[in-house]
């Protein structure tokens, strides 16, 4: 089930609160952070949202949890982890232009993999979302990137729309007859097609 608009700035929102403790607390790395349970208490939010948002933070290797012990801040051998913490918060330009162009390297990631490993059953649902009077670009990535079979690649993308959402950036909707396109191409496993077709939904250069 992919996240709510108001469950995506939760989300986003407890990452930078657990930013703003690690600074004021003066934590490094090697040193543990508060529980789910006393975050959850101390942000005033939910376990689950908490819960997720600390998953989003290990996936990208800026915590880790020991068994029995806690959840500790990772070593990153000199690096300052609220500096790294503040990019994937995107305070700035750049870390919005990284993150960006992440998603999109991942996406066309995911079709090289859909092309690759579906058979024909698995499209009637990525076809049926063509169905709908307005095309919905963030549900067709979605069953993309659920389709690709890699369920590591699936979270990153998630966490990487995620925060493309919560920043509330504008992105154009294109025509329909391109996602008809890029659909079609990925049906008929023409990864080169269906890469143009991408890139063109996305406004990049075809370099």
């Amino acid at each position: 089930m992919q996240p709510s608009q108001n469950e995506s700035k939760v989300y986003i929102e407890i990452v930078k609160q657990l930013r703003l403790i690690i600074s004021k607390e003066a934590l490094k790395p090697g040193d543990k952070i508060p529980s789910e349970r006393e975050l959850s208490e101390r942000l005033n939010v939910g376990r689950s949202s908490v819960r997720e948002a600390l998953r989003a933070l290990e996936l990208l290797g800026l915590i880790e949890t020991r068994r029995g012990e806690g959840t500790f801040i990772r070593d990153f051998h000199g690096n300052q982890l609220v500096q790294l913490l503040g990019t994937f918060v995107l305070q700035d330009q750049k870390a919005i232009k990284d993150v960006l162009e992440t998603r999109h390297s991942i996406e066309m990631d995911c079709i090289r993999l859909v092309i690759k490993r579906c058979n024909d059953s698995h499209f009637t649902k990525l076809r049926a979302l063509l169905q709908f009077q307005r095309v919905n670009d963030e549900q067709i990535f979605y069953e993309i990137a659920l389709l690709s079979d890699n369920h590591l690649v699936m979270r990153i993308w998630q966490i990487l729309n995620d925060y493309v959402k919560a920043l509330e950036i504008k992105q154009e909707m294109k025509n329909k007859s391109l996602y008809t396109e890029l659909i079609d191409a990925i049906v008929s496993r023409n990864e080169k097609s269906a890469l143009l077709i991408y890139k063109t939904l996305r406004n990049l250069s075809f370099d």
